[in-house]
């Protein structure tokens, strides 16, 4: 068991890279990231596969880190599915690059490489490789030129946006929000 978990922390070192061509945003704040955003499209994994009505609650924790909330509606299963982890910087505080963590001590990159600086209102996030995508906005709804704009720079930046899924928002069945 010693084995397996000192190779998990060895392997999951790699996890908290930035993907090669990738910066992420710098004069970064993390006061005004705070609060829900919505997912408006994302490349497709098993922990958010079927999942309608994405949101991500950032607030901040009294030891300094950040709470997240990850939640979402399964269809299928007829009932919400919420995941709490926690999140810190890798490098500065004003820098968009961020570990987070929803399983003990192994943490995976959350970076920001593109950002709406004047409202904070749409955020391009990729995690340590090019298979984790997510476009996040304030509203469950954007533009549809805003839209097209982002995942053109996702492209031109290497993400399959050929396979993105555009998350419904539609409501909130019962108990939501």
């Amino acid at each position: 068991m010693k084995k397996f978990l000192l190779f998990l922390a060895l392997t999951c070192t790699g996890c908290v890279g930035i993907p090669d061509g990738l910066t992420p945003v710098e004069n970064f704040q993390l006061e005004k990231y705070m609060g829900r955003w919505y997912e408006i499209a994302r490349l497709d994994h098993s922990f958010e596969r079927g999942l309608t009505n994405v949101t991500a609650e950032y607030s901040l924790r009294p030891d300094g880190t950040v709470r997240v909330i990850n939640r979402g509606y399964s269809e299928k299963e007829n009932r919400w599915k919420e995941a709490e982890g926690k999140a810190s910087f890798v490098n500065q505080t004003d820098q968009g690059f961020l570990k987070v963590s929803f399983f003990g001590p192994f943490y995976g990159s959350y970076i920001i490489f593109d950002l709406d600086y004047e409202n904070y209102s749409y955020a391009l996030v990729c995690g340590p490789d090019r298979s984790y995508f997510w476009l996040l906005a304030r509203n469950p709804h954007i533009d549809g030129d805003l839209k097209k704009r982002l995942i053109a720079k996702a492209a031109a930046s290497g993400f399959a946006t050929d396979k993105l899924i555009s998350v419904q928002h539609d409501g909130y069945p019962s108990s939501g929000k």
